[in-house]
């Protein structure tokens, strides 16, 4: 398959680089510097995991030309640059398949109107990437938890995407096909903003997050209000195993979220956002204008918001002043004891 990775950022550079080296036939789009780079000692990748380090030749361009062809470009831009290369990519009419490769709460109406709908794929890395010293450092997120997630926009199992899901299989990433990417996105989104922007509130330190409630409180209810807003819409979460975030009480979620946050790969995981608070920005505020759509409150939203503004001052670290709710917990707890009554009745 030949390929255009359009964006030579930490992520595009290490989809690029796996896609080589497995021998698809691969070319990356760079700018300036980043250019001259890959042209002079092509892609560095180490594995966290691993430790393994590799470098893989990869040829460079610095545009896409009317008439190159190809057979798949995977635009891996942050979600407030996507607008700008459009009509590029409008001009080139020799590549059939375009796949959106990212953040986006919008939809893709702007793609389809640009490009037209047969052209537009979505999907999602299931990787993490960050700056190393001299290389990107990268982490496999594993199957189980979030997979490299593609789907046409009507969700069917297109020949195109089976080739796609395999060129990504043999390169080594876990791939899954959705039937629902934009549902898949919009819920993305839904968790990923908050996140960011509770990253933001603690000071962006992962560690300090972990030690702070007040942000990891303010994250799982923001997670919750976008979830009921997509419920306003008629907007499926995808997968559905996210759907633990509605019912789950929030003490058992504030000790499930310190664990992840508080886990070793968390800092590669989270390394995205903290240098992307433009993209976070962009994203925050597409969830919030489905937000204004609706009749939805959305109070923790809007108090994580000021926080993408790096002029704002986080919270204090440990900070413990909104309460926790409890209530769920104790219904949760009770509707427990009383199926236990009832089991033990059936029994003896």
């Amino acid at each position: 398959m030949k390929i255009l990775v359009y964006g030579a950022g930490n992520i595009g550079s290490l989809y690029a680089g796996l896609l080589k080296e497995s021998g698809q036939d691969v070319s990356i789009l760079a700018r300036e510097k980043r250019l001259a780079d890959i042209r002079e000692h092509g892609i560095q990748l180490e594995n966290v995991a691993t430790g393994r380090e590799t470098t893989v030749r990869v040829q460079a361009v610095g545009r896409l030309d009317t008439d190159d062809a190809y057979d798949l470009v995977l635009v891996v831009l942050p979600k407030n640059r996507v607008s700008e290369v459009l009509p590029i990519l409008a001009k080139n009419r020799q590549t059939p398949s375009v796949m959106f490769f990212g953040n986006n709460a919008a939809g893709p109406e702007e793609m389809i109107e640009v490009l037209g709908r047969e052209r537009v794929l979505l999907g999602f890395p299931g990787a993490a990437a960050v700056a190393g010293d001299h290389s990107t450092r990268y982490l496999i997120v594993p199957a189980r938890e979030q997979p490299t997630t593609i789907g046409e926009l009507d969700g069917t199992r297109s020949p195109r995407v089976d080739a796609i899901a395999n060129a990504l299989g043999a390169a080594g990433f876990p791939v899954s096909i959705c039937s629902n990417m934009d549902a898949w996105l919009k819920t993305h989104v839904a968790e990923i903003s908050p996140t960011a922007n509770a990253l933001y509130m603690a000071g962006v330190d992962a560690g300090r997050l972990a030690r702070t409630r007040d942000a990891l409180v303010l994250m799982l209810r923001a997670i919750r209000e976008g979830y009921s807003v997509l419920g306003a819409h008629g907007i499926p979460i995808t997968p559905k195993s996210h759907r633990i975030f509605q019912w789950l009480p929030e003490p058992l979620l504030l000790v499930l979220m310190r664990r992840v946050v508080e886990g070793d790969a968390t800092s590669i995981k989270i390394g995205h956002a903290l240098g992307a608070r433009n993209e976070m920005k962009t994203i925050a505020d597409e969830m919030r204008g489905l937000a204004e759509a609706t009749s939805i409150s959305t109070p923790a939203m809007d108090r994580l918001y000021p926080y993408l503004d790096p002029s704002t001052e986080p919270v204090p670290a440990g900070s413990s002043e909104i309460p926790v709710n409890w209530s769920a917990l104790w219904i949760a707890l009770g509707v427990f004891a009383a199926l236990a009554a009832s089991l033990s009745l059936v029994l003896f």
